[in-house]
Formats: structure tokens, C-alpha cells, sequence
């Protein structure tokens, strides 16, 4: 298969096509070859990004995930051809295929998604490894399936289940698409939210760390997955209370104290939840240059409205065409309001989040729970991530910690 990183890590992916389930290997003692890997994802501090970190060092085991030659690949892609181009990111392009017994003996017929390390892109190794070691661990339904990979030489691939309805980006903000009704939308913003809770929550926390529409993509019947991994990173573990790293993502989701200091936790993607959930609610997107300047970002023209009844239907998509119950709207609201507040503190858990967003989903407003309009799951700290084991319930998620608010240790 040649020579695929260093010696340890040639070791784990050249001599197996179906690997065994295990947690993260140690460290990898030597680092991660001489070649000069593309740089990694953009970052909003700092362009450039270190080769030889502890992500690219780490390596697993994987179960039931296939290490596919790269002429198997060139064969389900049909030599990557043009016209199998599905869309192209940071990572590069992602190519529709198909796996069955002609690629190679006793697999499942299945429709995939192959993407192909662009060399000279944003992405390198390190997302590549990253997403393998998460992915080949974690499954969820709200989680895309990763099927496989290729490791051969300089090349690196990656095979996913095929999603029918492509990504919710597309969804909501291409011209051509027909808008997405309501409750659909609910219906995604739950499966979503169950995906990230899901991580939060596992043995081994993971903050998923660049939660937007483009990395949310929708089987046959619109149910939300999780995908792209590239950037995602461990949780705090013990007493500690956030993890420092550098700050990447992307702008108009990356949670205000990340990017101001780079400590990184489960409330930072709480507010990215926020903010995929505002473009739900809107049909805008998190920033928008060609609107006036007052309403290029999204959160800074909407979170104000978001606490006000006469304003908050204002705001709602108009594509709409006011097809949507009241009640669910304005608790939708108010669940956006919270998890977008400056003080991550005060935003809910995604636990919480998705205890608020599963009586939203019925289509009538009757169901809906008829107390205040903000009226959302208590905020409970979770010591995972917390750490403090402090929490606070205000009226006012930009509540100073020192103020009068009642608190009490939880």
C-alpha cells in the first residue's frame, strides 16, 4: 500500500482491510514523516499550523471500517470523473460511487461518498487522521457512517454512507431549492442536536468544535448527520474546565470567548447550535455581505429580537408564508436566545437542547408547552465540562456570575 505516515502508523493501516475496535492507541513515538503536508483548516488567530502536534501523533484501531487500495477507490469513482463531483471544501473534492463485489468480494452494493485529500488545500494529514480516529469509534444515527479509508503514499480518502438530500446549506440558502417546510426544519435543528449531545455525552467527551449547515447533511427523509469531523477535538477531562487550542472554525459560528482566547468547550458549540438554529428560523445565513451592514451578521441583527414578543415573528423566514404554530416558533425563539448568549455559562446543555426541541415537533402549536416564553430545561452543569460544578438560573442569560442573580452549587 507504500508508505503511509510513519513506521507505527504504516504498521496499523497497510496490513489490514477490516480492522478491530479499540480506543485511542498511545501517542506515536516519531512524528508524522518528513513530507510536507498541506496546511490544515484556516485559522482565525493564527494561519498557520503546526505538523507535528498531538492530533497527528494519535492513532486507533478500527471496527468494521474498511482500508480500501486506492485503485478500489479510482474504481468505484470511476477514475474520479468529473461529472461524480458532488461538492468540494476545505478538506477537497467529495466524489459519488458506488461499492459492491466488483471492488471486492463479500461487499454490501452501497451507494458512497468518497472525499479526496486535496494536497494543495486548507486540510491535511492531521484533519484526515482526526477524522478517522473519531469516526471509526463513534456511531450514532445522527453521526454520517464512515465506511473507509485509504492511506497509500501521499494520498488520503475518505469513504462515507451516500446522503440523498446532500447538505442543509444548500437546503436553506440556494435560490432553486424549495424552501424547507417547518416542521422539517425542527425536525433537522432535533436530529442535530441529538448528534452533538451525543458527543458531549460520550465515555470519552468530544467537542465537534465546527457545527454549521455545510457540515450537516440529510439522508432520503431529512434526518440531520453530522459530518466532517476534521476538526474535532477531546473534552476536558476531570477538574479540568476547557481546553486550550488554537482557534479555528468558522467565522459567524465560532462561539465569541473561543476566539478571544481559545479555550474550547461543550457551550462553544452550544453557541454554534445557536447559530445553525437562527438560519433555520430565518432562512439567512450566519453572515451575509451583501445585506446592509447592520444585518451582514446574523446573531448581532436577530439575538435582540429573539427576547421580544412583537419583534421575534418578524424575523421568521418569510418563505415560510406564516405555515408554522406560534408557540413553537416563539420556544424556538427563545432556545436560539439562550444558546447564543455572551456568557457560555448561561447557555443550556445540548442535552437540555434537545429536551426543548422534542415537543416542537409536532406540527400543531397545541403540544407545545404554553408557559413563559422563555421557559427552558434547567441549566445543569455538567462536571464533564463544567468543571465548577457551579450553575446559575437568570432570567438573563447575560447574567454577570458575581451579580445578584440566585445561584446555587449544584
Amino acid at each position: 500500500m507504500g508508505n503511509c505516515g510513519t513506521r507505527e502508523e504504516s504498521a496499523v493501516v497497510a496490513n489490514a482491510q477490516v480492522q478491530q475496535l479499540s480506543t485511542f492507541s498511545p501517542a506515536v513515538k516519531n512524528a508524522i514523516s518528513e513530507k510536507k503536508h498541506s496546511r490544515s483548516f484556516s485559522d482565525l488567530s493564527d494561519p498557520s499550523t503546526p505538523r507535528n502536534g498531538d492530533d497527528t501523533r494519535k492513532n486507533t484501531l478500527l471496527d468494521s471500517v474498511i482500508a480500501f487500495t486506492l485503485f478500489e477507490l479510482e474504481t468505484v469513482t470511476k477514475s474520479f470523473r468529473s461529472d461524480y463531483i458532488l461538492g468540494e471544501g476545505g478538506f477537497g473534492p467529495v466524489y459519488k460511487g458506488y461499492i459492491d463485489e466488483n471492488v471486492r468480494v463479500g461487499l454490501k452494493s452501497l451507494p458512497v461518498a468518497v472525499k479526496v485529500l486535496n494536497k494543495q488545500g486548507l486540510q491535511g494529514h492531521r484533519e484526515w487522521l482526526t477524522e478517522v480516529n473519531f469516526l471509526g469509534q463513534l456511531r450514532h444515527r445522527n453521526l454520517v457512517k464512515l465506511i473507509g479509508y485509504c492511506c497509500e503514499d501521499d494520498h488520503r480518502l475518505l469513504v462515507y454512507e451516500f446522503m440523498f438530500r446532500g447538505s442543509l446549506e444548500n437546503h436553506l440558502f440556494r435560490k432553486t431549492s424549495i424552501p424547507l417546510p417547518w416542521a422539517t426544519r425542527m425536525m433537522i435543528a432535533l436530529g442535530a442536536a441529538k448528534g452533538l449531545a451525543f458527543l458531549h455525552n460520550a465515555e470519552k467527551p468530544v467537542i465537534y468544535r465546527d457545527f454549521k449547515t455545510s457540515n450537516i447533511l440529510l439522508d432520503s427523509d431529512y434526518s440531520a448527520r453530522l459530518s466532517d469531523f476534521g476538526l474535532a477535538k477531546a473534552g476536558p477531562q476531570g477538574d479540568e474546565t476547557h481546553v486550550s487550542t488554537r482557534v479555528m472554525g468558522t467565522y459567524g459560528y465560532a462561539a465569541p470567548e473561543y476566539v478571544m482566547t481559545g479555550h474550547l468547550t461543550a457551550r462553544s458549540d452550544v453557541y454554534s447550535f445557536g447559530v445553525v438554529l437562527l438560519e433555520l428560523l430565518t432562512g439567512r445565513k450566519s453572515v451575509d455581505k451583501t445585506r446592509p451592514s447592520k444585518e451582514q451578521s446574523l446573531v448581532d441583527w436577530a439575538r435582540p429580537k429573539l427576547n421580544d414578543k412583537r419583534k421575534l415573528l418578524q424575523i421568521i423566514d418569510p418563505r415560510l408564508e406564516n405555515e408554522y404554530p406560534v408557540k413553537a416558533a416563539q420556544k424556538a425563539c427563545s432556545l436560539a436566545y439562550y444558546c447564543l448568549s455572551q456568557n457560555p455559562k448561561a447557555r443550556p446543555l445540548m442535552s437540555d437542547v434537545v429536551e426543548t426541541l422534542e415537543p416542537l415537533q409536532s406540527s400543531g402549536a397545541s403540544d407545545v408547552p404554553t408557559g413563559a416564553l422563555i421557559a427552558l430545561p434547567d441549566h445543569r452543569m455538567h462536571r464533564r465540562f463544567a468543571g465548577s460544578g457551579v450553575g446559575c438560573r437568570s432570567p438573563n442569560p447575560n447574567y454577570s456570575p458575581g451579580g445578584p442573580t440566585a445561584c446555587r452549587v449544584r
